[in-house]
């Protein structure tokens, strides 16, 4: 096992981005100026582990010698599209995604403008999310914004109440952000092809440029995404570390060359996206139901004798794939074997002290009021509300130092607060602590451990002053301003929100402020506590 463990040290790019790849060379960094005698030995060792790799991952994996033009599209082009375009046509519409519109060559520059508007917002949607979700919310969407001009329009309040459950909520900032732009320096329409889309529009990369352009204004440029990866990794058979430059210029290239010369581009790559994700998906590919199969490479590979294969020229041999694990007591690599799996970094673990804080005034008929705080306007859950939250704490920290921290940061008179032994009956005082328990909530790359504690406080009259205060609403009211980013606070050691954007809120509206699912979660635990509804 420890040789396999020095395989995937030397495979660094599972970790890197395609920009930071590059091919492992032992010793290339070593300096000339150090004893040769030593640096000869330390090779002779390193040739060795790699034979001892090699024997064992012969008798592991198989092996195939192959050559690189494999993994070239080639000839298998022009009909290739055909067979797609063909295909798609008859699904077009089985899923009912409202974005989906056929490509009209007669459109003016406005009808294309917006017609990459309403593709642009589909792609931002699709982004880690099910199409079966996306659609009531891009429905909604369009209602609200129907272009690009009435989003440019909006806040960032309105924004993410309509985003409200959809998660990933950047991704709604950056479409209010591009919109903003596209109004105020593009005269209200978007970029007509693929690098200036994705060279002027905050957010777009090379595949949501691709297929705004391709879809939108019928430009001859390829999409890879997640769907089209796999697809092309198999028709190519490229079985090759998957965040390296090297295998991801391959698959773009392929992608390239099957749009080439297609003159429904728009149309090819939504049938290779919709081909990846309703047919050829990663563990239960439906190969017989795929338009291409006779040109896909990983389908010929799977059904092919062993002996059928021949040897390439050594000037030709492939020198991207990597061994394909064994499957079972098939003889041949499965189509499934492609892409190669992507190791994942684990997700850091993160815990956050949250304190819910009630208002509860001695006068009866008082509402019931809770402190929620507003986000910074970058970074995550950016803008979003939530309880005080002390972010980044350990096990051993002291809750109670961290309640008197958060009534100080927020509160005019916090500190007087903060301390139950100096108040009268009718001030401000803290009437109850009492710990909730821990929320679990999983974000991309980090896992949230809230440790929740609800706290009430009570006195006569209203809630205590704020230091500084803004109303925490579902929606403000349309504003043609962009809103100043208010700097993070990330080098506070308090680890609180800064204090400028919070308020009281009454019970009845705390589920309908602009929040995200963890901070609901958070909620709906303290509001199954025994006493909540009745203290």
């Amino acid at each position: 096992m420890a040789k396999r463990k020095a395989l995937s040290r030397d495979d660094s790019d599972f970790e890197a981005s395609a920009s930071d790849f590059s091919d492992y060379t032992p010793n290339s960094r070593k300096s000339k100026s150090k004893d040769s005698s030593n640096t000869s030995r330390k090779r002779v060792k390193r040739t060795n582990l790699d034979q001892e790799l090699v024997v064992e991952l012969e008798e592991a994996f198989d092996l195939p010698a192959h050559g690189a033009s494999r993994h070239a599209i080639g000839t298998r082009a022009s009909p290739m599209q055909g067979a797609l375009l063909a295909w798609f046509e008859g699904v077009h519409d089985a899923r009912g995604m409202p974005w989906r519109k056929p490509f009209d060559a007669s459109a003016d520059a406005n009808a294309r403008s917006q017609r990459a508007y309403e593709v642009w917002v589909s792609e931002i949607m699709l982004q880690q999310t099910q199409v079966t979700t996306v659609i009531p919310y891009y429905k909604k969407w369009m209602e609200r914004f129907p272009t690009v001009r009435d989003l440019a329009d909006a806040d960032i309040e309105t924004v993410n109440a309509l985003w409200k459950g959809l998660g990933y909520y950047s991704r709604a900032a950056r479409l209010l952000a591009g919109a903003q732009k596209v109004v105020r320096e593009l005269d209200g329409r978007l970029p007509t092809n693929a690098a200036d889309m994705q060279a002027k529009m905050p957010g777009i990369g090379r595949y949501t440029a691709g297929a705004i352009c391709s879809i939108a204004y019928g430009e001859q440029v390829p999409v890879l995404d997640g769907n089209v990866t796999r697809l092309m990794s198999r028709i190519l058979a490229l079985h090759a570390p998957p965040k390296s430059k090297t295998t991801l210029d391959t698959l773009w290239q392929g992608a390239s060359d099957l749009v080439n010369g297609c003159q429904q581009a728009g149309m090819l790559n939504q049938a290779l996206i919709e081909l990846g994700a309703t047919v050829c998906k990663p563990r239960d590919a439906s190969c017989g139901d795929c338009p291409i199969k006779q040109w896909c490479t990983a389908q010929s590979i799977a059904h092919e004798e062993q002996d059928s294969v021949s040897m390439p020229d050594i000037e030709e041999t492939c020198t991207l794939c990597v061994p394909i694990p064994q499957s079972g007591a098939a003889m041949r690599p499965q189509v499934t074997a492609y892409p190669m799996a992507v190791v994942r970094k684990k997700q850091r673990e993160e815990t956050d002290a949250v304190f819910v804080i009630e208002w509860r005034s001695t006068d009866e008929a008082a509402e019931r009021m809770f402190l929620m705080v507003r986000r910074p306007d970058s970074g995550l859950l950016a803008g979003l509300h939530e309880f005080p939250t002390v972010e980044k704490t350990s096990a051993e920290s002291d809750d109670n130092v961290h309640l008197r921290s958060v009534l100080m940061r927020y509160l005019e008179n916090g500190s007087r607060i903060s301390d139950s032994s100096k108040h009268h009956s009718d001030q401000p005082h803290v009437a109850r602590v009492q710990p909730v328990g821990d929320v679990v909530h999983v974000f991309s790359h980090i896992r949230k451990t809230y440790r929740v504690s609800w706290t009430v406080l009570t006195g006569a009259g209203g809630p205590p002053a704020l230091k500084v205060s803004t109303g925490v609403q579902p929606a403000q009211k349309k504003s043609t301003r962009t809103k100043k980013m208010t700097p993070t606070s990330e080098n506070d050691s308090s680890g609180a929100v800064s204090p400028s954007h919070s308020a009281w809120v009454r019970l009845s509206d705390v589920e309908h402020a602009n929040v995200g699912t963890g901070v609901m979660k958070i909620w709906k635990m303290v509001g199954a506590v025994k006493d909540f509804a009745v203290l």
